[in-house]
């Protein structure tokens, strides 16, 4: 799908991967609705999307909270629509060992990213099938596909992720939507400030991605109307060895 003259609304768009992907879909000529938790980042994020020429609008909204979700939904279509678009970033999580988490936080993980992306993606969708058209994006980790140690609620939530999105592309695909999934390594954002000793626990071997290059794979996914894009590429292979072989890609 073009994003131009599209309707696009990206979750987590106040900072790192879904600020740098609002940008991107805003210079494709795309009207971007901004979600996150933080109104004051969103604003600025908006006011440097409009002094760059492009189209933005601010929808504050906790995506851990369903009622907020709701209202935040009903803004939306109430003021611009239903997007043509729908880029399910926001996410959160540390990687801790089991142990080491309470069942607190492992709700909180589950909550968003796959409750934030199911109820998101249900609240446009019943518009979006009677439109028959419409491009909804999960962006995941590489913990969707492989596991590794002291990551366990993070790991779980992510394959919830895979899932939620893998099955509702096959629910979809007939009534005119389309689903990818985007997988992206380590990426430099304010996740690693905001999750204290997560990063000691990334397995080893990948060079990190800029937000720019994770937004660019994004792009990539939703002009090319791509099931899957991940980057770094090699990652694909590593995959696809995972499927021949469950747990060869296990760190631990």
């Amino acid at each position: 799908m073009e994003p131009n003259g599209r309707l696009a609304l990206v979750t987590g768009a106040s900072s790192g991967i879904g600020e740098a992907t609002a940008r991107a879909l805003a210079r494709a000529g795309a009207d971007v609705l901004l979600v996150a938790r933080s109104a004051d980042k969103l604003t600025t994020v908006c006011r440097e999307i409009a002094s760059a020429g492009g189209k933005a609008s601010v929808f504050p909204a906790d995506l851990a909270d369903a009622d907020d979700t709701a209202r935040m939904c009903a803004a939306v279509r109430a003021q611009k629509g239903v997007p043509d678009i729908l880029i399910n970033n926001a996410g959160a999580g540390r990687f801790l060992a089991a142990v080491d988490t309470s069942p607190a936080e492992a709700r909180r993980m589950i909550e968003v990213p796959y409750l934030a992306a199911f109820a998101v993606t249900r609240a446009f969708l019943p518009d979006m099938l009677a439109r028959r058209s419409g491009h909804i994006v999960c962006v995941t980790s590489p913990a969707s596909y492989m596991v590794w140690a002291n990551a366990c609620a993070y790991v779980a939530a992510r394959q919830a992720l895979k899932g939620f999105s893998d099955a509702l592309r096959v629910e979809v695909a007939r009534h005119g939507l389309f689903v990818s999934l985007v997988v992206l390594g380590t990426t430099e954002t304010p996740y690693w400030e905001h999750n204290p000793g997560s990063r000691e626990h990334v397995p080893r071997g990948f060079a990190p991605l800029t937000t720019d290059a994770a937004a660019a794979a994004v792009m990539e996914a939703i002009v090319g109307e791509r099931k899957r894009v991940f980057r770094p590429r090699l990652f694909r292979f590593l995959m696809a060895l995972e499927g021949i072989a469950p747990g060869i890609t296990a760190r631990g």
